[in-house]
Order: structure tokens, then C-alpha cells, then sequence
């Protein structure tokens, strides 16, 4: 009978031991999951309404991770996150509280999405001037009220301002809805222009900078030039009435001028004819008048040698022998019958 209550008694303490090992190797398995589950993140917040432990992580609405813990630390709150190791966030990434609708659960939504870079460290921090919560509805009534006190009998419509500028809106846009709703649609053209012109409105702006910063660097003689403009300026406005009496006579000289080409048209223009012919001629002679200028002051020269004051004379000397030969070098009588001393000899011919 005691061995067979010996037996029981072991059975049982194996299966407790057992049942041991199964739990610490779940627990152990249970550890390098949740150390092994993710990327531990911390982010600084204002506020937090509305998320808990195990609220979502979001990126693009796509669920990447989940809250672990909201600890208040005086002004801020800061909130641990668990994300996906295998989600690629960058280093400065940013996290903000969404509220998708006013009864649904908020969630943490981090961006921008990742293109390139440093990526977000395991163990890293988003400061607080990367986070972002929404407004509270409550803040949102309590501006409201706020503006409507501050618009209201006790505030800026004490005296009934506001209500006399709501009148006199409502009159002047009364009517004028169509006028208004065209005005709109052109400044909606002109931003498009715009958008489309933007290069060279970039440009435009650029070049009246450099020219702005040129007029800075010669302020000096930006300065000079206005003085002297406005000294112009005075001289003119004390003889406007001069200037005045010569514009008024240079439009009677003018006005004659033109009666007198009116009258003799054909004359003029005959005249015109004439010129342009004579100046024909001076062209075609242009070689003949260039040696006339080249010989004129050897000549005048000559011309002034040859007076004599004595008798008040002008004293000269022909080579008459040059009549004597004949035109082109031929032969035959002489272009003169001049007197010779000796024998003449032609051109051809013996003396």
C-alpha cells in the first residue's frame, strides 16, 4: 500500500515541473517578442486628450505601430511608442494627434513618408517643436465666445459699430452679387496668369532688386541728379511764360513753313530736281573735283608770285612751244603756225 501512494505523489511533481518549464519558456518567448516587437520611440506632446495605451501609430492612415505609455511631466506629456522595425521613418520625422471625426478614437500619426537619408534611431526623441495636437472643441466654443463677447453690446458694438458696418456691407453688396462674383473669377485668372508667369515675375523682382541695390550704391549721385532735376525744374517754371511765347511762335514759323511748301510744291520740287541733278554731276566729276582741290592752292600760289606791285601787273611767261606738237603724237602742220629759231623737230619726222 506505500508504494502505491508514493507513485501518484511523483507523477503529480513531475507534471507540476512540468507545467514550470512550459510557463518560463513562455514567458521567455513572451520577453524576446516584446523586446524584439519594434523601435522604441518617445515623443514630447502639449497635450495628449484622447490617447491611451495601445492607441494606434499611424503613417498615411496605415497602422505601423502602437502606444505604450502617456506620462505627464509638467507642461508637456510624454508618450512612449512601439513602431514596426521594418517601417523606414526619417530622422526628423514629425508626430502629431489626428481626430478623424469628433467620436472616433485619435491616434498618432508620424510623417512625411521616408524618400532618402538618415533614418529614425531606435531609443530616438521627437522634440516638442516637431509635434503638433489638434484643437479641442471646447477651445474652439470658447474663442467663439470670446469673439462674440468681444463683437457684442459689452464690447466693440457698445455704440452700434459693428452693426452699422454690417448695414452699410449689406448695402453696398447689395445687388452686386454678379459684379462681385466676376471680380472673383478674374482674380482667380489673374493668379493663374501669374503662376504661369512666375519665372520671369521672379525675374522681374530680381532685377528691380539689383536695381534698387545699384541705386543704394550711388545714392550720392541718385542725390546730385534729383537737385539738379529740380533746379531744371524751378529755371523752367519762372520762364514758362518765355518758353511759352517761343513754342506758340515756333508754331506760327511752323505753320508758315507749311503754307509755303503747300503754295510752291511744284517749284520746290523742281528745284529738288535740280539739286539732285547738279549734285549727279558733281558725283561723275567727283576725280576731277578732287585734283581741282589738290592744284587750286598751287595755283593761287603761283597766282600771288606772279603780281608785281611795282607796276600793279601780273607778270607771266607762256611755254608756247607746247602748241607746237600735234594732238596724239601724228604727223603733219603744227596746232599753230608758230615762229621757231632752228629747226623744228615733229613727232616722226627730222629737223
Amino acid at each position: 500500500m506505500g508504494r502505491r501512494t508514493r507513485r501518484p505523489e511523483r507523477g503529480r511533481l513531475r507534471f507540476v515541473a512540468a507545467c514550470g518549464v512550459v510557463v518560463l519558456l513562455a514567458a521567455a518567448i513572451g520577453v524576446v517578442v516584446t523586446v524584439d516587437g519594434g523601435k522604441q520611440v518617445s515623443a514630447s506632446f502639449t497635450s495628449t486628450v484622447g490617447i491611451y495605451p495601445a492607441s494606434d501609430v499611424r503613417m498615411l492612415g496605415v497602422v505601423v505601430g502602437t502606444v505604450e505609455s502617456v506620462e505627464p511631466r509638467g507642461d508637456r506629456v510624454e508618450v512612449r511608442l512601439t513602431v514596426d522595425r521594418e517601417v523606414r521613418i526619417p530622422a526628423e520625422a514629425r508626430a502629431m494627434v489626428v481626430t478623424p471625426s469628433v467620436v472616433a478614437d485619435r491616434y498618432v500619426q508620424l510623417a512625411p513618408v521616408y524618400s532618402g537619408g538618415p533614418q529614425l534611431a531606435d531609443g530616438a526623441h521627437i522634440p516638442l517643436s516637431r509635434t503638433a495636437t489638434p484643437v479641442e472643441v471646447d477651445e474652439l466654443f470658447e474663442s467663439l465666445n470670446d469673439l462674440t463677447v468681444a463683437l457684442g453690446p459689452k464690447g466693440a458694438n457698445s455704440e452700434g459699430a459693428v452693426s452699422e458696418a454690417l448695414e452699410q456691407g449689406a448695402d453696398t453688396l447689395a445687388g452686386n452679387g454678379k459684379p462681385l462674383g466676376e471680380s472673383v473669377r478674374q482674380l482667380g485668372e489673374l493668379a493663374r496668369t501669374l503662376s504661369g508667369s512666375k519665372d520671369d515675375l521672379f525675374g522681374t523682382v530680381e532685377n528691380l532688386s539689383e536695381f534698387t541695390a545699384m541705386l543704394a550704391a550711388n545714392d550720392g549721385r541718385v542725390e546730385r541728379f534729383t537737385r539738379q532735376l529740380a533746379t531744371i525744374s524751378e529755371v523752367l517754371a519762372e520762364d514758362r511764360d518765355d518758353l511759352a511765347a517761343a513754342l506758340a511762335e515756333l508754331t506760327d514759323a511752323v505753320g508758315a513753313v507749311q503754307g509755303f511748301v503747300r503754295d510752291n510744291r511744284g517749284k520746290i520740287k523742281s528745284n529738288v530736281d535740280k539739286v539732285a541733278g547738279v549734285a549727279g554731276v558733281l558725283v561723275e566729276q567727283k576725280a576731277s573735283l578732287a585734283e581741282a582741290l589738290d592744284t587750286a592752292p598751287n595755283a593761287l600760289t603761283n597766282l600771288v608770285e606772279a603780281y608785281n606791285p611795282g607796276s600793279g601787273t601780273i607778270d607771266a611767261r607762256a611755254n608756247l612751244l607746247e602748241f607746237s606738237k600735234l594732238p596724239g603724237g601724228g604727223s603733219g602742220s603744227p596746232a599753230l603756225p608758230l615762229p621757231v629759231t632752228g629747226t623744228l623737230r615733229q613727232a616722226g619726222g627730222a629737223r
